[in-house]
């Protein structure tokens, strides 16, 4: 028998494609499956949730209520699940540290040996996030902390800046503008620039395309759909577009990718990369880490 969380994900599943088979398809389930625990999920509820007609499935108007009341109860089980998992990186003394970008261990070596050398057990891992989608608090459920260009300030989230230095563009090493040392703003708004996946934080993805500068998108973007840094290094690499990312990051994407330049802009707000995290997070480590950074100097609170 099913549990209640998979009926209730099969059935968001379903009102989210508006079609049954669609909906089959993603949960990598057989259509008569996915039809029989909807049918058991309104059986158990005592009313109808869904409208089947030949196009597909509607939601009834206490399908609409249901559905509000499921994604709320999935959300709960799912913070539920990766606090559970942050307590237990608390407990055996671990943290998880995300980043965008180069490795922390490359890009803020001197924070990261700091701590290690305050704190010799402690067991540090590292994740490549992909780049901030939807609420930042979600966006951070997997890690106790992130090493970034901040995401959309949110309540909740706590920021500690620990790098500010000027913005570099990256661009292939054929491009016009390559071999020149540095650039001004103005001589860049007009090129093409990476284009990032709809559902891409704006902001975070307009600071890295200068919208800062130009007081909107740009005119021409590539046609990608970049949500990492490997596919956005992948598009400047092939020589369809150019992004603006902190100095260190541009340099270090240059000693990786013989195919890619860097070149500083000299009159372009600075990128600021901070440590991120969530402030309910209760892992000692992160406060140690941003005492760390505090003791060498680095940066400011930010939230």
């Amino acid at each position: 028998m099913l549990s209640r969380g998979r009926q209730l994900d099969y059935f968001v599943a379903v009102a989210q494609e508006g079609q049954i088979t669609r909906a089959a398809h993603k949960l990598h389930l057989a259509q008569p499956a996915l039809s029989q625990a909807i049918a058991q999920l309104e059986r158990d509820v005592g009313v109808e949730l869904l409208e089947r007609h030949g196009r597909g499935v509607t939601l009834t108007p206490a399908g609409e209520a249901f559905l509000e009341k499921a994604r709320a109860a999935l959300a709960a089980e799912t913070d539920a699940v990766r606090t559970a998992h942050a307590l237990g990186r608390a407990a055996r003394g671990a943290i998880a540290v995300g980043f965008i970008g180069p490795p922390p261990a490359a890009s803020n070596p001197e924070l990261f040996a700091a701590f290690s050398d305050a704190h010799p057990d402690a067991e540090v891992s590292f994740q490549d996030l992909p780049f901030p989608r939807g609420p930042t608090v979600d966006w951070l459920a997997d890690v106790d902390v992130a090493v970034c260009h901040p995401p959309v300030a949110e309540e909740g989230v706590c920021v500690h800046e620990v790098r500010v230095e000027p913005r570099a563009v990256v661009a292939h090493k054929n491009h016009p503008l390559a071999g020149r040392n540095e650039l001004a703003v103005m001589e860049v708004l007009d090129e093409t620039f990476v284009g990032y996946h709809p559902e891409v934080q704006p902001v975070w993805a307009g600071f890295h395309s200068l919208d800062d500068h130009r007081g909107g998108r740009p005119v021409q973007m590539s046609r990608d759909n970049a949500l990492t840094t490997l596919h956005m290094l992948g598009i400047m690499s092939s020589g369809r577009a150019i992004t603006t990312v902190p100095l260190t990051d541009a340099r270090l994407a240059q000693q990786v990718l013989p195919t890619v330049v860097a070149m500083s802009l000299r009159d372009a707000h600075p990128a600021v990369v901070s440590l991120v995290w969530r402030r309910d997070n209760r892992n000692p480590f992160i406060a140690a880490l941003v005492d760390t950074a505090q003791r060498l100097g680095l940066g400011r609170d930010g939230a």
